[in-house]
Formats: C-alpha cells, sequence, structure tokens
C-alpha cells in the first residue's frame, strides 16, 4: 500500500546579497552562511560565536539569580558537618544534575546522600512523605535539583520539619513561589540573567561551579576541582541534551564542550555506558547519539524502576561497579522497547477499531495494561502516526495509604503529546474541573484523572482542539534551508556544516531541497525487516546514493513518474573500505522533476 507524504514542502527564503556578504565577512561557504541567516545570525559578531561556541562563553556562576547565596550556604553546612540531601528529578536531565551536585558536595567534604524519587509513587517534585524520611534519617539540608519551583505546599512541609531547603529548577513557577531558603532558578521574576533557558543540569552545574570557587578561596579553582567541572560539562551536555532545551548560548556551549570531553576524556559512568551501547569512540559521536543513544538508556531506569541507580553509575569510582549498572540499564531499556513496541500495537488497535478519524481533532486513548512510565514516548510517535495532539492513560488502583491501604478508585496517569499550533498545558487548564492535577507546557503535559472522568474529559478536550483547528489538525509541514545542487555536496561542505553542530532543539540539522533528479536503476529495499529504501539518483553528471529510511512501502510512489523525483535530505559521510563518500539521507520525497513548495 502507498504512503505518500502529506507533509507540505516549505522552502525558506534566500537573499543571494546577505548570503554573499555573510559568507565573505565569516569565510565561510554560501550555504553555511545561509543556513546561520535561517537561525537569525545576520551579524558576523553573533554569528562568529555562534559558530565557535567557546568554552569562555559561559556566563560566570554568580550571576545566576540565588546561586551566591546558596553556594555559601551549602559550604557552611559542609564545615558544620551537616548531612547535605540532594533531593533530584528521576528524567536524565535530573539525574546528570543529581551526579554533578552530588560530586562538588563530596569533593567540597561534605556529608552528602541523595533522593530520587520513584516516578509512580512519589510522582514529579518534592514529596511530603519523602521529605519526613529525610529528616527522620538526620538530614538538615535539601537541595533540589530539577525540581521544586512549584512545590509550594510541600516546601512548608520542609520548613515546620527544620529543613533547611535549597531550590534549584528551571520549570515554570506558580503564582506563588515556595518559601525556601533559596530559589536558584534562571528566570526569577524580578532578575535578569542573561540566558534563561538552562536545563536543569546546567543550572546545578553552576551552582557546584560556584561551591567548587568557594572551596578553592577564589574563581581560580584548583587542577581537582577543574577536571571535576570538567566531567561535569559532560554530564550537563547529556542533561541539555536529553530535556530538550534550545541548543543555543550557554547551552550550545555546554554540548559543544561536553561531547569534545566524551570524546577524548569522559568520565567513568559515561565511558561504561558509551562502550555497553556501542557508540563510536573519538570524533564519530555527536548529540543525536546523546539524544538517541545515552538519554534513553538514563531515562529508562526512572520509567521502570530506580533512577537512583543511574545516579550510582555516574559518580562511582568503582569500574566492576560501573559495569554491573551499565548492563542494568541495558536491560531496563530492552524492556522499556518492548513495551512501547507492545503499547504502539496496542493503541493503534483501538484508533483503527474506533473506525474513521475525520472529525476527530483529538485522540484520548486509556487501558488498564499500559505502563505509565513508557506512555508519553508512545504518545510521541502517535503525533507522527496521525498528526493530532494524542493523550494516553494508564489505568491502576491507588489506596489512601492509610491502616488498610485498601484501593480505593481506579486512576489515571495521563501523559500527552501535541501538534504545533495547540498548546497542551492550555488546553489541559481549560478542562481541569474533570483533573485531579496536571502541569507542562505547550509541546508536552502530564495528568491524574479518576477513571469516571474520563469520557467527560475526553470530550472537554476534543471540545477544545474543535475551536483550535476548526478545518481540521494542521497539515504537518516540512521546513528546507536551501536548495543544493548533488555538485555542490563535496567532502568539504559536509565537513563545513559541522561547524553548525551540536543539533537539537532550536538548533534543527539542516534539512536541503535537490529538485530535477532522476532515479538510476532499480530501487533496493534493505535494512532488517526490509524497512528501508537504498537507491542513486543523478543530477546532470553527478550520481550519489541515497537512503530512506523506514520509507520501504514508498518505492512505487519513488518510481511513479518513471524515476524524476525531488529529495528533501540531510547530506552525510560514508567511509567504508578506506573510502569517503556523501550520501543523501532522505527525510521526505516527492516523486517528479519539479517540488511542490508553498
Amino acid at each position: 500500500m502507498s504512503t505518500a507524504s502529506t507533509k507540505i514542502w516549505q522552502l525558506l527564503p534566500h537573499d543571494p546579497a546577505a548570503v554573499q556578504r555573510l559568507a565573505r565577512e565569516l569565510r565561510v561557504a554560501p550555504v553555511v552562511a545561509q543556513l546561520l541567516l535561517n537561525r537569525g545570525l545576520d551579524q558576523p559578531e553573533t554569528a562568529l560565536r555562534f559558530l565557535n561556541a567557546p568554552l569562555a562563553g559561559l556566563h560566570a556562576p554568580e550571576l545566576l539569580p540565588g546561586v551566591k547565596e546558596a553556594a555559601d550556604q551549602l559550604f557552611d553546612a559542609v564545615r558544620r558537618g551537616q548531612k547535605i540531601c540532594v533531593y533530584g528529578d528521576y528524567d536524565a536531565d535530573g539525574v546528570t544534575g543529581t551526579a554533578i551536585l552530588r560530586t562538588a558536595l563530596e569533593l567540597a567534604g561534605g556529608h552528602v546522600d541523595v533522593h530520587v524519587p520513584h516516578r509512580l509513587e512519589e510522582g514529579y517534585g518534592l514529596n511530603a512523605e519523602a521529605l519526613m524520611k529525610i529528616a527522620a534519617e538526620g538530614a538538615s539540608v535539601v537541595v533540589t535539583v530539577d525540581c521544586g519551583i512549584a512545590s509550594v505546599a510541600e516546601a512548608e512541609v520542609a520548613r515546620r520539619l527544620g529543613l533547611e531547603l535549597l531550590v534549584t529548577d528551571h520549570h515554570e513557577f506558580k503564582a506563588q513561589l515556595p518559601d525556601a531558603a533559596v530559589l536558584v532558578h534562571p528566570r526569577l521574576p524580578g532578575t535578569s540573567y542573561p540566558f534563561g533557558f538552562l536545563s536543569g543540569a546546567a543550572v546545578a552545574f553552576k551552582l557546584a561551579w560556584a561551591l567548587c570557587q568557594r572551596a578553592c578561596g577564589g574563581e581560580k579553582v584548583t587542577p581537582r576541582f577543574r577536571e571535576f567541572l570538567l566531567d561535569a560539562v559532560a554530564l550537563a551536555a547529556l542533561g541539555i541534551v536529553a530535556d530538550v532545551v534550545p541548543l543555543h548560548d550557554e547551552n550550545r556551549i555546554f554540548v559543544r564542550h561536553g561531547l569534545s570531553r566524551l570524546r577524548q576524556q569522559p568520565p567513568l559512568g559515561l565511558r561504561v555506558l558509551l562502550e555497553a551501547t556501542n557508540l563510536p569512540a573519538g570524533a564519530g559521536l555527536r548529540a543525536s547519539d546523546l539524544a538517541f543513544k545515552l538519554a534513553p538508556r538514563v531515562n529508562a531506569a526512572g520509567r521502570l524502576g530506580c533512577a537512583r541507580l543511574v545516579v550510582d553509575l555516574l559518580t562511582t569510582s568503582d569500574e566492576r561497579r560501573a559495569r554491573e549498572l551499565a548492563r542494568y540499564l541495558e536491560e531496563q531499556n530492552a524492556c522499556r522497547k518492548t513495551l512501547e513496541r507492545e503499547l504502539v500495537r496496542s493503541a493503534r488497535d483501538m484508533v483503527e477499531a474506533a473506525g474513521s478519524l475525520n472529525g476527530v481533532p483529538a485522540l484520548v486513548l486509556a487501558s488498564p495494561d499500559w505502563h505509565a512510565g513508557v506512555i508519553g514516548i508512545v504518545a510521541s510517535r502517535l503525533v507522527d502516526l496521525y498528526g493530532r495532539p494524542v493523550l494516553m492513560i494508564a489505568l491502576r488502583p491507588e489506596s489512601d495509604h492509610g491502616a488498610s491501604a485498601e484501593p480505593i478508585a481506579l486512576i489515571g496517569h495521563g501523559s500527552g503529546r501535541s501538534v504545533p499550533g495547540f498548546a497542551l498545558h492550555e488546553a489541559l487548564q481549560a478542562c481541569s474541573e474533570h483533573l485531579l492535577s496536571h502541569g507542562g507546557h505547550k509541546a508536552a503535559a502530564g495528568f491524574k484523572i479518576r477513571a469516571e472522568q474520563i469520557d467527560a474529559f475526553r470530550q472537554s478536550f476534543c471540545d477544545c482542539a474543535a475551536r483550535s483547528f476548526p478545518d481540521g489538525p494542521p497539515v504537518p509541514s516540512l521546513v528546507l534551508d536551501a536548495e543544493v545542487p548533488l555538485s555542490a555536496l563535496t567532502l568539504g561542505l559536509v565537513k563545513d556544516l559541522d561547524r553548525l553542530e551540536p543539533y537539537g532543539a532550536d538548533n534543527r540539522e539542516p534539512i536541503f531541497l535537490a529538485g530535477d533528479l532522476q532515479v538510476e536503476g532499480e530501487p533496493r529495499i534493505v535494512g532488517q525487516g526490509e524497512r528501508h529504501l537504498s537507491f542513486r539518483v543523478r543530477q546532470g553528471r553527478t550520481v550519489l546514493t541515497a537512503i530512506a529510511f523506514d520509507m520501504a512501502e514508498r518505492v512505487e510512489e519513488l518510481m511513479s513518474q518513471g524515476g524524476a523525483c525531488c529529495l528533501a535530505f540531510t547530506p552525510r559521510l560514508n567511509k567504508w573500505q578506506g573510502r569517503t563518500s556523501v550520501d543523501l539521507f532522505v527525510t521526505d520525497l516527492q516523486p517528479g522533476a519539479q517540488a511542490r513548495l508553498r
């Protein structure tokens, strides 16, 4: 069956004079200049800072609101011998930040414990029962990582318990801020930090950096602390990529230099994780490897098991223990992938059993057989498949935790993903009368709901989506950076494009357009499960190999006009038997010599 693309191709505007001016001033290829202009970098100074991303470009830690006060209080707690608990979130951003802060405190001589909440049992953010346990075990200072800025009630619990609470976070806050000893946040009201989009791990790094300076008595740290901070840049890079925060300014610097550290001298925990994942050593490691190889393994423990073990992996100095924990993460990730495949199949069966999607503006699906730890990933897959907002709800009985601990209700733990133009957190707020709780942002959100409220909530949520999309869900678009002839795709150009790495949120990998192509010979269906399409295309005298992943079913469409086609692609270097060539990694295709553009 043909699965022709329904994406609208949009070619970004091209200003030849501006391209030539920037290319000349920066001494870069015109294609690189075009990509910089596409990113709004039209001044040589800002463009050069983007390309170079120097480590010295990180803002001084004391500029981050609350960092100086938090570093002073933590250092005083270390000197007094107080027990400090680092309370981190269970996702990759949280555990990497927790590992950074734990190690910094231990290097400074602190008595440190760690608490990472269980996703299903304790939920996101500070947990009152956990705080009671932390206090009972002798901690007097609690410092959060990647959570706490919205935990107003829990901060009051900490105050009543006599805990000195320091909050480090980057998430959105409520109208009322928590009553904590110190709040560390890049967008704290009344402050003006130069870059407001740090991840939780990056915020933790800034505090750790300030603590190192405090321990060393000045801005210049000793070689021991310097080596730790370079390792911490690598950990922060993983957290930043995993949390999909914008990859520009400081985040870009963290990831650029974190990757450099991982290529040359990775810390033990990340080294054994790289080895277990069979990732390339040296220059081959990219931000996409962090996003699609390392981050899922780190997140798997928080989704299915105990994320505290990830912190242990990232902080241990025992290689044998590190390898045991890396194997555990591999097992957890394998389980996660199996669950994910099962849930995708189950959800698709549910959608198809309901009949046509015509007139259905959003999907709200629920089942008691689903695992709450993976429904967010599955919702994202379904958004790609069906092109509309998707909410997945995993139902399970919950007790009141009283003396009998009998189940009192069937509660749904929900996770959703959205499409451009539909703010998910605002839609949940509009439907909040049906929910027990909710939170998130425009693209992704979570919520809790009683089972008996799901039908009414589904109707309310779909009504909200219908008002946003009166003509139906928007047709997805594919943004193309520039039209490039195949003859221009030299080894030198592809290497020049690497200067725009690392790619990620707000700095996506470029996608180019090549038109008036002719398929040479017969396309081949390749790969495990015969899912991919490999073929060669000619434009003038230039012939290159193209690989279209997960597009085997589109071979008839590709050849429908005698092999004439247009491709949306990213060029990649292919090294094979001592030779290096340029291949086209196909994002989308259109039959015919002329591309259909919006």
